[in-house]
């Protein structure tokens, strides 16, 4: 086992992903070619659903963050697996009911939603819209009632927690472009708004504080402020929401340097947690919904690679050039994220060399990762970058006027393509 059990060493010294030998793959599908195990995905996704049942109740509800990786197949697979869906903009909307998802389950996201996004989403059915601010609760408002109906909503709440990760990926402070800070006020000043307006029903408040997160005190005390805010809106509002979403942003183990986190206990500890806040406040348990995204799919992948060429500066560096990179991986470039790599048909050898992964674009940043551990690597070895199954695919551009990758699953000795390989065609496809 390799960070995940669904990665390992076969006989011939090559990494497989769910028992398939990543050679072989890279051999079937070129390069370079996201690969993700479905039973990974599928066994987190259970994880999830069932420790959510035992802590909060059977109305408890793991929604897929689908940011983290959007196609047909993860939508289908999240229905089956008894998911509801966490869509943040009318891409992932239309991909998700393409699918066929039950649009009941989707809760509707983003900071900034259009007018035809809105439209969109009622259009589809969608259950639940997570309203961000004011001006999206009157847009809102306004096109429930020309349509005659009433659409359920959360309110996203900040709860000001600072969480100790990226910056990039920290959403839960006073000063974040998302929701209504109860520190300043408004959250029960757009509380108040919501309850008096028209074609919307207010049921409940989101909170998401980041993301990669391995303590579980954060969550711990978005919680502690999100109940004692329920109890505030009961007492002066005379109202009791019956929906917390807790967002979701538990961390992924990337390197061997990453810890390992028990999902099913971390879930098990915070659901005690709640418990015992809303006793303390005196409010019943709400429905509780989670939003794990990246712990859902990240460690599924892998990202396969073919070596092209290797430059060795004495004293300075070692550069080993790969047919990718910041196109299909952005997020070394974005947030200097570590990754663990490894030459696939080398990889029962030592990772004793060091090297800079570059990619293959015209641009001084396009790299993978700098002075990592890999086996010494050669013209035509294939590369893989382990844990790429969150925000690389649905990161991924055509800088460089490159093809994305295709995604492929495999699941039980198989292998499929569930996201077929761009071509030079559709680079020009809508161009005039």
């Amino acid at each position: 086992m390799i960070l995940h059990e669904h990665f390992d060493i076969n006989q011939e010294g090559h990494l497989t992903i769910g028992g398939l030998d990543t050679v072989e793959l890279a051999r079937e599908f070129g390069t370079p070619a996201y690969v993700m195990d479905e039973n990974a995905i599928r066994g987190v996704c259970r994880t999830y659903r069932d420790a959510a049942t035992r802590a909060f109740g059977a109305d408890a509800l793991p929604l897929y963050a689908s940011k983290a990786f959007s196609c047909r197949e993860v939508y289908r697979i999240a229905a089956e697996e008894g998911l509801g869906v966490d869509c943040v903009s009318g891409g992932e909307l239309y991909t998700a009911i393409s699918a066929g998802f039950p649009a009941s389950r989707i809760y509707f996201h983003g900071n900034n939603k259009t007018d035809r996004d809105i439209a969109d989403a009622m259009d589809a059915g969608v259950g639940t819209f997570v309203v961000d601010n004011r001006d999206e609760l009157h847009a809102l408002s306004e096109e429930a009632c020309r349509r005659g109906i009433t659409q359920r909503i959360l309110l996203r709440i900040t709860p000001g927690i600072d969480p100790h990760t990226h910056r990039a990926i920290m959403t839960g402070s006073v000063d974040s472009k998302f929701g209504s800070a109860i520190e300043t006020g408004q959250a029960m000043a757009i509380v108040r708004e919501a309850l008096s307006t028209a074609g919307v029903e207010l049921v409940g408040l989101h909170c998401h504080i980041g993301s990669q997160i391995f303590d579980l005190e954060p969550f711990s005390d978005a919680a502690n402020i999100m109940i004692r805010f329920f109890a505030d809106i009961q007492k002066e509002c005379g109202v009791s929401l019956s929906e917390l979403n807790l967002g979701g942003g538990l961390g992924v183990r990337y390197t061997e340097y990453d810890r390992e986190i028990d999902y099913a206990d971390a879930i098990a500890k915070i659901g005690k947690i709640v418990v015992g806040f809303c006793e303390e406040n005196g409010i019943p348990v709400p429905k509780i919904i989670l939003e794990p995204g990246r712990s859902l799919v990240a460690a599924s992948g892998l990202t396969l690679y073919t070596v092209g060429s290797v430059k060795e500066i004495p004293g300075f560096k070692n550069y080993v050039s790969v047919d990718g990179g910041m196109p299909d991986n952005p997020r070394y470039a974005l947030y200097g994220s570590q990754y663990t790599a490894l030459i696939a048909n080398r990889a029962n050898e030592p990772r004793d060399y060091r090297a800079t992964l570059a990619g293959r674009c015209c641009e001084s940043g396009d790299l993978l990762g700098e002075n990592m551990e890999i086996q010494r690597a050669e013209r035509g070895d294939i590369l893989a970058v382990l844990v790429t199954g969150a925000y690389n695919f649905s990161m991924a551009s055509n800088y460089n006027r490159l093809p994305r990758p295709p995604v492929i699953f495999v699941k039980d000795g198989t292998a499929r393509v569930v996201v077929r390989r761009e071509t030079y065609e559709d680079l020009i496809e809508r161009d005039i």
